[in-house]
């Protein structure tokens, strides 16, 4: 029998048209999740595909259902659901990768954000495969747009994603509009409660497909932290990014702000760099990566809901400029680079108060992340010198050099310099304003301590928010940066935190992690948002549906109607007591009360 490390492509009995399609692109050997789940595809069966990010997923389902779809049927005969906008892109980009061997097979991905219109027309043109978040596939079932009738397969991808936005109750909506005889194929890192009952209900005998990691990140990432005080963030990042030989890369940061901010100060040293933020519409979005991947931009300053999915080849760093508050968000950050067996190296700054978060991701993912010193002045110079030699020495093999040769003859006559004064003095020009060599007043001081009323108290405090006392959420006002607003949705209609969430962050691709806290009453809910955001944002949230209700979101100006007992005020927005199943559970207070 062919083992895995021996096996290609063509061991799996795919068609010939697919195989030149892999062979294009340079596919020769596949992955251990692609060598398991695409035969078993191929025959038929039903699939359930355990597997971290990264491991090739999308080509273990793709290629096997493409290989069954008739060109000539203009229906959607494959839909693939992805939890976020940029995971179905990404999905439609490889689909297109792979589907290239026919002209006739059309992709369309299908998310919030994007013109109905634009998608309407493709889909009425006629298209065979469909990648879409569950929100905006729901919006095209319910208008009619969307006929599932002549669906051959179905794929849920990055399935306990979804379940942690929210969007479960979306899954089997679409999966309840879905043919019977059809092949499905559930794909998930975590395999929690209510993910196996999705499996029990709307999978026929599936064949389990399980890919043990021995960790939760790559074994091709090298992992490092630096323990810095946040007014130092941004010395500590130019001094790393001086040392460090880099090809492109990924800084993470939590807040759209951030991203803008960030970006415009490293652009100021140098470096070229965009931000990659939700307020930033798609195409333009789109537009940078893409910048990114051939090379015209070298960094990203990005928000982690953007970046999810996000395969860049030449990505060989990631920093994690802020922490994130969790070891799922991090290890999805940090696979942006080492991906596909190639080498990458992430870099995560955390403050004294952030310790107990780093424990939390080297206990969660099973590796320890090294200690990383700053670079010091005397490293930054030895690096420059070092760069600033090869430099010259490749120079010296130029040939070219040799017509400039008597001009330099010219000017060691004109000014009777010596060799060596005469290379000083075009080295002094060569260095413009920014000396070769630093001295140590020319850099702030790292260990310094913070101004007094600078900004580091203030940082302090947000880090550690969770041990603020907790008061009763109706008394409370939204956290600072952000602000509340009413939506029209609330128990009657169905709706819960997770729905309200999932929502909000697909269609006006807004992070999760900056959704505050949630309040659902009988007819109506209150939600706390980032302050300012634009006029696009709050115009798409208009139109939003959550359980088949529109939003139509607009600021709140009073303290919701109180839940206690004693309150007698209008009953007809009080949320009820009894139903505790629709009441917001601990878990999904704190997650709603996180912003970044």
């Amino acid at each position: 029998m062919t083992t895995t490390v021996d096996m290609t492509f063509k061991d799996l009995n795919l068609p010939e048209p697919i195989l030149q399609a892999l062979e294009k692109v340079g596919y020769e050997k596949p992955s251990p999740i692609q060598a398991e789940s695409i035969p078993l595809l191929l025959e038929g069966h039903d699939l359930l595909g355990q597997a971290q990010t990264g491991t090739g997923k999308t080509a273990a389902f793709a290629l096997p259902m493409l290989a069954n779809i008739d060109p000539e049927e203009r229906k959607p005969q494959l839909l693939v659901l992805a939890p976020t906008r940029e995971l179905a892109i990404q999905v439609a980009e490889a689909f297109q990768v792979y589907a290239s061997f026919s002209q006739k097979i059309k992709v369309l991905p299908v998310y919030g954000g994007q013109s109905y219109d634009n998608q309407i027309r493709q889909l009425k043109r006629g298209v065979q495969v469909v990648v879409g978040t569950p929100g905006r596939i729901i919006d095209h079932i319910k208008r009619k747009t969307l006929d599932l009738s002549e669906l051959k397969f179905l794929v849920l991808d990055e399935a306990d994603e979804m379940l942690r936005m929210g969007f479960i109750d979306d899954v089997e909506l679409i999966l309840s509009h879905a043919p019977e005889e059809r092949q499905t194929a559930l794909f998930s890192a975590t395999m929690p409660g209510p993910i196996k009952k999705i499996t029990q209900r709307y999978l026929k005998d599936p064949k389990h497909v399980k890919i043990a990691s021995k960790v939760s990140t790559a074994s091709t990432i090298r992992q490092r932290y630096c323990q810095i005080a946040p007014h130092h963030k941004l010395e500590a990042l130019t001094r790393i990014m001086e040392v460090e030989v880099f090809d492109g890369m990924i800084i993470f940061v939590r807040t759209k702000t951030a991203t803008v901010e960030l970006a415009d100060k490293l652009s100021a040293r140098g470096y070229d760099v965009e931000p990659l933020n939700g307020d930033i519409p798609q195409a333009a979005r789109e537009r940078t990566v893409e910048k990114l991947k051939q090379g015209k931009i070298d960094i990203l300053v990005a928000t982690d809901v953007v970046a999810r999915g996000l395969d860049v080849e030449r990505v060989s760093h990631v920093i994690n400029y802020d922490i994130p508050y969790d070891s799922e968000s991090y290890v999805h950050r940090i696979g942006r680079t080492g991906r596909a067996g190639r080498q990458g190296d992430a870099i995560l700054f955390i403050s004294h108060r952030e310790k107990r978060l780093l424990f939390s991701i080297e206990k969660t993912t099973k590796q320890p992340i090294e200690a990383m010193p700053i670079p010091s002045i005397s490293e930054i110079n030895e690096t420059r010198l070092s760069r600033f030699k090869q430099s010259v020495a490749e120079a010296t093999q130029d040939d070219s050099i040799e017509s400039l040769m008597p001009i330099v003859e010219m000017i060691k006559e004109e000014n009777e310099a010596s060799p060596e004064v005469l290379m000083a003095a075009l080295l002094k020009i060569a260095q413009g304003d920014e000396p070769l060599i630093l001295k140590e007043s020319d850099r702030p001081d790292i260990n310094s301590k913070p101004q007094r009323g600078s900004r580091e108290r203030n940082s302090r405090d947000r880090d550690g928010r969770e041990r603020k006392p907790r008061v009763p959420r109706g008394n409370r006002k939204p956290e600072e940066g952000m602000q509340r607003f009413r939506i029209e949705v609330g128990h009657v209609h169905g709706a819960k935190p997770g729905n309200i969430v999932g929502a909000i962050a697909n269609e006006a691709n807004i992070n999760s992690k900056h959704i505050g806290a949630i309040e659902i009453y009988d007819n109506f809910s209150t939600v706390d948002l980032p302050e300012g955001m634009p006029k696009e944002t709050r115009d798409t949230l208009q139109g939003t549906r959550v359980a088949g209700q529109r939003l139509n979101i607009r600021e709140w100006s009073d303290t919701p109607p109180a839940k206690g007992r004693g309150d007698r005020g209008n009953r007809g927005d009080r949320a009820p007591r009894g139903n505790r199943e629709d009441r917001p559970n601990r878990g999904d207070r704190e997650n709603r009360k996180r912003k970044n």
